[in-house]
């Protein structure tokens, strides 16, 4: 956790003041990397109804809207990918205050489907500072006052064969970026302040189809899009992602491998959540009879910790790219249709109901209540609950790629055409 999400979680006041309004979801899946926001939001809107203000983007992203100090950032490009640019809207009003193009290429790696965009990862914030990435194609540090580039590199990386979706994140003083690419896989620490790398390292996996060192096939078999998440475990901060045919527990600090488990699917794309009241990381293994993974952690593993540490496994109706969230024990997920409660500790199914049509966004909670938001532009919500209670359905006209974002009172939903802020 950054200095900046310590002090926001243990509420001290701090010199530079933001309205209480926004300023609560400085990166992908909120504070606290989770899909969790701390005070109510809407339950009932449609296009004519709760909407404060709509904002057309141009492009096409499926990056999260972030937010902080009264400013959304998000990132979007032309659909050729041969420009990539990021926007910085007024929360209030949905004004644009910056539009800048930040990557211009003549010849972009397809994108090889029609699932992902050129500008999918989120950006992250803190006071005075905004950090892009688009993949191979550059990461960016700009001044949130100016919109000014600080510190660039383009020299990073990676074919990514059906294009990035690993969002930066950042740990102390660390800007963390995740390039799990066909022909290469590895994280890279780089000084958030300048831009210089810190440390790298090469994912170990050792995967099915490599024959005499070399691979077989450098395709989807090697793909991911997750982001990692951080979580204390002892005296040691660990960096915790899933990747194709296996998950990995790196020292936040150094990067080295700590613990792995390896399993036979590819290209997750779900972001892990961590339950501190249970000591679990819950990691979904990605497409192809994909299962969600439930982990205790304990200081001292090392290894594949498969026997000793997985709690359960589960493989009906887990998500394909949504990420998850936990809430008071219960584990609620969506995928192709069905929305799905889960008990955390012992992975026993509570519930499904079928929900709308496919899910990429993440779930958001907030108020005890879970937000499930389609590809088709319907947001179900529902109770947090053992029992299935809807509360609301709610239509907007584009589909949601993009995962959900709050801020205050406020709830900003990106469909495949506009951004939205939605007050009840």
């Amino acid at each position: 956790m950054s200095n900046f999400r310590r002090i926001l979680c243990t509420g001290i006041l701090i010199g530079w003041a933001f309205s209480p309004v926004f300023g609560e979801w400085p990166e992908f899946r909120g504070l606290l990397a989770n899909g969790h926001h701390s005070k109510p939001l809407p339950r009932e809107w449609s296009e004519d109804k709760n909407i404060t203000w709509r904002k057309e983007i141009e492009g096409k992203g499926w990056s999260t809207p972030v937010i902080l100090n009264g400013k959304i950032w998000l990132t979007t490009a032309s659909i050729d990918g041969r420009q990539m640019s990021v926007l910085c809207l007024d929360s209030r009003n949905g004004d644009v205050l910056f539009d800048r193009l930040l990557v211009t290429d003549d010849n972009p790696e397809p994108l090889s489907n029609n699932m992902n965009t050129y500008a999918t990862p989120s950006a992250v914030l803190e006071p005075g500072r905004v950090w892009v990435t688009f993949g191979a194609s550059g990461t960016f540090c700009l001044d949130s006052e100016t919109c000014e580039i600080i510190w660039q590199r383009r020299d990073l990386s990676a074919s990514h064969w059906r294009g990035s979706g690993s969002s930066p994140v950042i740990f102390e003083n660390l800007l963390v970026l995740t390039h799990d690419g066909a022909d290469q896989q590895y994280h890279v620490a780089l000084d958030k302040e300048t831009g210089d790398t810190v440390w790298r390292t090469d994912r170990s996996t050792k995967f099915e189809d490599e024959k005499d060192g070399r691979p077989a096939n450098s395709g989807d078999m090697r793909k991911a899009y997750s982001t990692p998440i951080f979580v204390k475990v002892g005296d040691q901060v660990q960096m915790i992602c899933n990747a194709a045919k296996a998950c990995w527990a790196y020292d936040a600090k150094t990067g080295d491998e700590i613990w792995n488990v390896h399993y036979k699917t590819h290209s997750p794309s779900s972001r892990p959540v961590y339950s501190d009241d249970l000591g679990m990381v819950f990691v979904n293994t990605g497409l192809g009879k994909a299962e969600v993974w439930a982990i205790r952690l304990e200081p001292g593993m090392s290894g594949n910790v498969e026997d000793s540490h997985v709690a359960w496994k589960l493989l009906k109706r887990t998500p394909k790219r949504s990420s998850p969230v936990v809430v008071e024990g219960l584990f609620f997920m969506a995928n192709d249709g069905i929305i799905s409660c889960v008990d955390a500790k012992s992975g026993e199914v509570l519930w499904a109901e079928r929900a709308g049509a496919d899910y990429s966004a993440s779930v958001l909670t907030a108020g005890g209540l879970i937000y499930f938001c389609d590809e088709e532009g319907l947001t179900t919500v529902v109770k947090a609950s053992k029992t299935f209670e809807k509360v609301a359905e709610n239509h907007l006209d584009g589909g949601m790629m993009a995962s959900p974002a709050a801020a205050g009172n406020s709830l900003f939903l990106r469909t495949k055409t506009h951004l939205y802020r939605i007050d009840e």
